[in-house]
């Protein structure tokens, strides 16, 4: 069964930084696009970050220069590095894979991806 797990959240002063990791398993996403999304009290899921199969990245307006996405596809994993956190970052940040291998997506639609994570809290507080 293929399963997504997020960690890595917390709570932190603004200004602080996370690094969240997605732990896929169940079947290689080497060549999947992934991504990351967020989801704060009273609000829709929206995009944050996301990466093709070969690598290429694309984010928010919003956190451009302070996030960065990566991979590792050895590990199965692929990570959110968040750097200058403010408070409007707090949120439930939640982990999506795209299930065709090679496939070009819209990243920053949610029906785009096909696996969904539980979710890991991050918490800026001022």
């Amino acid at each position: 069964q293929v399963q997504l797990v997020e960690s890595g959240g917390g709570l932190v002063q603004a200004g602080g930084s996370l690094r969240l990791s997605c732990a896929a398993s169940g079947r290689p996403f080497n060549s999947n696009a992934m991504g990351w999304f967020r989801q704060a009290p009273g609000k829709e899921r929206e995009f944050v970050a996301g990466i093709s199969w070969s690598s290429g990245t694309y984010y928010i307006d919003s956190v451009k220069g302070r996030f960065t996405i990566s991979r590792d596809n050895i590990k199965n994993t692929v990570a959110l590095q968040m750097n200058s956190l403010k408070p409007e970052d707090t949120a439930v940040y939640y982990c999506a894979a795209k299930k065709t291998p090679f496939s070009s997506v819209t990243y920053s639609t949610r029906n785009q991806y096909d696996y969904w994570g539980q979710g890991t809290q991050v918490t800026v507080s001022s």
